[in-house]
């Protein structure tokens, strides 16, 4: 049996919606700018490059209902709602015509980013890592097995910050479609049960403060809700 130095901590997971079992999180994997409108936004080209991705660490993730304390070194914190897709089994190097035997299932997640300090790093041509990677930004709505979600091209995908509409888009305007993101991420690392992949977020990202309540969905895949809480 192993010993550790002090306990581990407890592994993250996310909720799976009419179960009481939770999916266990080894990796988040980010695809940026993934819809049209969203690239015009951010100052970029929309054409049809290669998928790129980012990571977060996998104890960011928290449920939907949560209150995530406004986090430091930052005085422009963006929502961003994204379709989720949890992977069930392994694979390395998937053919897209074989991606979705590897998807458990889908969810409703947001990518909480510290705008400034991502336009930091781009100016400077340094790592997203602070600007994406920090502590509780990936809150995840429980999942849905691809059974029960069934097909999601043309579903709506929006959000909303106390009651006002900021983000509101189909997930037909995706540039780079399910298939394509896992084929594409699965030929860089070898994907695994456990791994999440945020599929980019449609335009209309903005800026959070303290006290915002915050809710977003995805048709047929539910609801998230969460609020920003004072500095920690």
């Amino acid at each position: 049996m192993t010993a550790f130095l002090f306990d581990p901590p407890p592994p993250p997971s996310v909720a799976i919606r009419g179960s009481d079992m939770r999916f266990p999180v080894r990796r988040i994997f980010c695809v940026g700018r993934n819809y049209a409108a969203h690239a015009r936004e951010m100052g970029k080209d929309p054409d049809r490059d290669p998928p790129f991705f980012f990571t977060k660490p996998a104890d960011s993730v928290v449920d939907s209902g949560a209150v995530i304390p406004y986090p430091p070194l930052t005085k422009n914190l963006h929502h961003e709602i994204e379709l989720v897709v949890a992977i069930g089994r392994p694979g390395f190097r998937i053919a897209r015509e074989e991606a979705a035997d590897h998807v458990w299932g889908f969810g409703v997640g947001i990518d909480l980013t510290r705008r400034d300090l991502q336009e930091d790093a781009k100016a400077t041509g340094r790592p997203w890592d602070w600007s994406k990677g920090f502590d509780r930004s990936a809150p995840c709505a429980p999942l849905v097995s691809a059974g029960d979600a069934g097909a999601l091209t043309g579903r709506r995908i929006w959000l909303s910050v106390n009651g006002a509409m900021r983000q509101d888009a189909s997930l037909a305007e995706l540039i780079w479609p399910v298939d394509d993101i896992v084929a594409s991420c699965s030929a860089a690392v070898e994907l695994q049960a456990g791994d999440l992949i945020f599929t980019g977020t449609p335009a209309g990202v903005g800026p959070l403060v303290p006290g915002d309540r915050v809710s977003g969905g995805i048709d047929g895949l539910g609801t998230i809700d969460i609020t920003i809480g004072p500095a920690g």
